[in-house]
């Protein structure tokens, strides 16, 4: 990012050294996410107020292998396969410190939002807890799992208490984030699940990992064609990765009174109506935009036990712009991951 409200450009800039406590990771792949489209559209007043400042390289999905070390780093070793965690956190606040990193006050500037991230050949991680052991997992492709994979185990695990015996879960929009909780919820919950797309490949993808159910898009009587499905009966958990009027609005009418709506997606929409009688009795709501290190960290060995799979798209940092054209038109199968050349 050379200018604000710009596209990002393919530049030349040296390679970082390590200094005390800080680790060179060679980058192995990057994954892409919608909000790189949407930083490169941020005007410069955001990004200020936001601590952000230009230049700086994108993406925040990252893994690799350790190049080099500073001084005082133990825990990773050059050579070292590593994803690296995707949201900013201290470690030390208050929140951090009860393991809700997601929570930390610390993290509006991360790798990819206002400092160097992961598309381009190496990257600097100015603390080695960043990095997240991979064991045998190809670090080209394990990228996703540090943001895709850990948002959505942590959505699942927000609503994994209303998900007994059962019970039914529905997934709104099942592109990059809601692959991932298609199958952590049939991994870690017993519940049925429906997945819900406009696209007619993110449906097949979906039944493909594990959805019992596939629905095209939300409507007017999406709810009535999830109660048809679950029997009579509303979905004790929805989560929903768009985050449109649309899909909060369908997402509230499907959930059965008890459960839980989960909104992940930042599309901008909004609930229309009184807390009080104009939501489903009794449903716990909640909303997030980042994920704790222990998702990230049970993402990897979920797959890592060959209980999820991590389906992507790969690209080469030269052809990144093709890369994104097709994330912008949803034209990926998987999550697109982009290797230095």
């Amino acid at each position: 990012m050379i200018e604000w409200e710009r596209p990002a450009e393919l530049v030349d800039i040296p390679v970082p050294s390590p200094g005390p406590g800080q680790v060179l990771v060679k980058v192995a792949g990057n994954g892409l996410c919608h909000s790189d489209l949407a930083m490169q559209q941020v005007p410069e007043s955001i990004g200020d107020a936001l601590g952000w400042h230009v230049p700086f390289t994108l993406g925040h999905e990252i893994a690799g292998q350790v190049a080099a070390v500073g001084d005082g780093v133990r825990a990773v070793g050059e050579g070292d396969p590593v994803a690296l965690l995707s949201p900013a956190s201290c470690g030390t606040c208050r929140a951090c410190r009860r393991g809700h990193e997601s929570a930390c006050p610390h993290g509006a500037v991360g790798r990819g939002y206002g400092r160097d991230g992961g598309l381009a050949g190496y990257v600097l991680v100015e603390r080695e807890r960043d990095c997240l052991a991979l064991g045998t997992l190809d670090p080209a492709e394990a990228g996703p799992l540090t943001d895709a994979g850990a948002t959505s185990h942590h959505a699942v695990a927000r609503v994994a208490p209303h998900l007994a015996e059962d019970a039914s879960a529905v997934v709104i929009g099942a592109g990059g984030l809601g692959a991932f909780a298609v199958q952590i919820l049939r991994a870690l919950t017993p519940a049925r699940v429906v997945a819900i797309d406009v696209n007619a490949g993110r449906r097949e993808l979906a039944a493909e990992l594990g959805a019992h159910d596939v629905l095209a898009g939300v409507d007017d009587d999406t709810a009535s064609h999830v109660r048809a499905l679950l029997e009579g009966v509303g979905a004790d958990a929805v989560l929903d990765f768009v985050g449109t009027d649309a899909t909060i609005r369908a997402g509230l009418a499907c959930v059965e009174p008890g459960g839980a709506f989960g909104l992940v997606g930042a599309g901008g929409g909004t609930f229309r109506g009184p807390w009080f009688g104009g939501l489903p009795q009794d449903v716990e709501v909640f909303t997030f935009e980042r994920s704790d290190v222990a998702d990230a960290r049970a993402v990897i060995e979920l797959v890592a036990d060959g209980r999820v799979r991590n389906v992507v798209d790969r690209f080469q940092l030269s052809r990144v712009a093709d890369a994104y054209a097709a994330l912008e038109a949803g034209a990926l199968r998987g999550r697109a991951v982009v290797a230095p050349d």
